[in-house]
């Protein structure tokens, strides 16, 4: 298999599902010059023919069989509901095909193992779309954090509210929290991992569903990291805080002229009994220049890459686990009143 993968130099990508995600996936694929979209499948073949446009050359249809039968097709893009997610990528792998999987990974975590372990055995490169983690901004966090920039992480505060779209088939946590989750995993540093989480929420509007969720994650290290996601708030925002011992990141999304500052600002302990055991720390802001570009073109570069270089991409299937893990100690969790819920560690 790595001596094949070597050979090539552009992959044939078909993208499944033709939707609210499925443009995005066919903008960016044509705009990777080591991808090639073939075919854009859809069970409304008319609306896979709007997206493409009339002058299109890329297929369009309806049939997914015929799709992965296609030897031209050397891997699929799925933007299909969650609920689906597990058939269709299975169907592919099974194929043959690299696989690159919208977020989650699928509905439960024993479903998205047997999706890690048939790409496994196949030698197949499963990869998630958690676009946040090829963001410059998610990158340099995780630089920081890795590199020992911010010292010992003590807590990461997350917000991820606006005006959404009520999903019919999942709640606001498995919704949005998956994006909060999967940077968390992307920047936490090595040996720090999720060990509980709880999580409490409300159905103000009577859907069925939590629209409205708080979510608590222990770490490893005795940290905590919390998030907040909620469909009904009339104001977006999009920030998150990483607290760390020598240094606190504060990303704000939705500032295109300053998303990350960098503070040296802080609380020091000391335990010298003849010292004050309290002392506040005030020093200077610094404001990281970063890169621009779209989060999704690095998306697809990555996959591309890892497919032609036979390597496990940044967010491989075995990053789905973990975000599944949380998202499903959440759900019990949110079950239960709120009470704290192991992680499921797996081998992963």
């Amino acid at each position: 298999m790595r001596e094949n993968l070597e050979r090539i130099s552009m992959v044939g990508v078909a993208v499944i599902g033709a939707g609210y995600w499925g443009p995005n996936l066919v903008r960016n694929i044509q705009a990777t010059p080591q991808l090639h979209l073939k075919t854009l499948c859809d069970l409304n073949v008319t609306r896979a023919r709007e997206v493409l446009g009339r002058y299109s050359t890329v297929r369009a249809t309806e049939s997914l069989s015929e799709t992965l039968a296609d030897p031209d097709i050397q891997a699929v893009a799925v933007a299909t509901p969650a609920a689906t997610h597990l058939d269709v990528a299975l169907a592919a792998l099974e194929a043959g095909k690299h696989v690159l999987v919208e977020k989650p990974l699928a509905s439960s975590y024993e479903d998205g193992l047997k999706l890690v372990n048939a790409a496994a055995e196949r030698g197949l490169v499963l990869m998630l779309d958690h676009t946040f983690c090829y963001t410059p901004v998610v990158q340099r966090l995780r630089r920081l954090v890795h590199d020992g920039e911010l010292g010992d992480i003590q807590y990461i505060d997350s917000v991820r509210i606006n005006l959404g779209l009520v999903q019919p088939d999942i709640d606001v946590l498995w919704d949005l929290a998956p994006h909060d989750l999967s940077i968390l995993d992307s920047i936490l540093p090595p040996g720090v991992t999720p060990v509980a989480v709880a999580a409490h929420g409300s159905d103000p509007m009577h859907t069925g569903k939590a629209c409205v969720a708080y979510i608590s994650v222990q770490l490893s290290n005795g940290a905590i990291a919390h998030a907040h996601v909620n469909w009904l708030s009339p104001t977006k925002i999009r920030t998150m805080i990483v607290g760390g011992s020598k240094h606190t990141a504060v990303w704000n999304d939705l500032d295109p002229t300053q998303p990350l500052a960098v503070y040296n600002r802080g609380v020091d302990w000391s335990e010298n009994p003849e010292a004050k055991r309290v002392s506040y720390r005030i020093g200077d802001m610094v404001a990281p220049a970063l890169p621009t570009g779209e989060a999704l073109r690095g998306v697809m570069a990555e996959f591309a890459a890892a497919i032609i270089e036979g390597r496990a991409p940044l967010t491989d299937g075995r990053s789905g686990l973990r975000v599944l893990a949380q998202l499903e100690a959440a759900s019990a969790s949110y079950a239960a009143g709120g009470t704290f819920v192991p992680v499921n560690g797996g081998t992963f």
